[in-house]
């Protein structure tokens, strides 16, 4: 029963029916309920129903399992972000593994914690980071209303 739930929670993810996603995971045996595939798609189905807190206890979770569970660390930041805590979401993603920082939503995600948080250069050197990794970041950074106090420097 747990392969074919598993496999429904997936495909009512990419449908964004999260309440049926998550009531096909509560049928996996529990002894699998701390298997970190498992507990990553929970993450990502909590994040796509805007579940923050619930989303943040799961990275927390995944991250006692594995402390190099890349997506907790960026999915517990953003869902800490999401609940008005960006001080905690940028100290997370900074405390997580250096290969974190190959990763152009990293520098990205930074560069929208600090803009929040009213340190303009600090937000600046992250985004071009993420520029330069990714340039697709720059068009998303435009329409990203954490970004809206420093749209001027992102022109340029």
């Amino acid at each position: 029963m747990s392969e074919k739930a598993l496999l429904a929670a997936q495909g009512y993810l990419e449908l964004g029916m999260v309440e049926e996603a998550l009531a096909e995971l509560s049928l996996i045996e529990p002894s699998l309920s701390d298997d970190p595939d498992i507990m990553e798609l929970r993450l990502n189905i909590l994040m796509r129903g805007a579940r923050w807190s619930e989303a943040f206890e799961t990275a927390e979770q995944l991250l006692r399992l594995s402390h190099d569970a890349l997506p907790a660390f960026i999915h517990g930041a953003f869902a800490l972000h999401e609940l008005g805590r960006t001080a905690e979401a940028r100290d997370l993603l900074l405390k997580g593994p250096s290969i974190l920082r190959q990763d152009p939503t990293f520098h990205y995600n930074i560069g929208c914690y600090e803009a929040v948080l009213g340190n303009r250069d600090a937000a600046m050197e992250s985004l071009r980071r993420s520029f330069a990794m990714d340039e697709t970041f720059r068009s998303f950074a435009r329409r990203d209303p954490d970004l809206a106090g420093i749209a001027d420097a992102l022109e340029t």
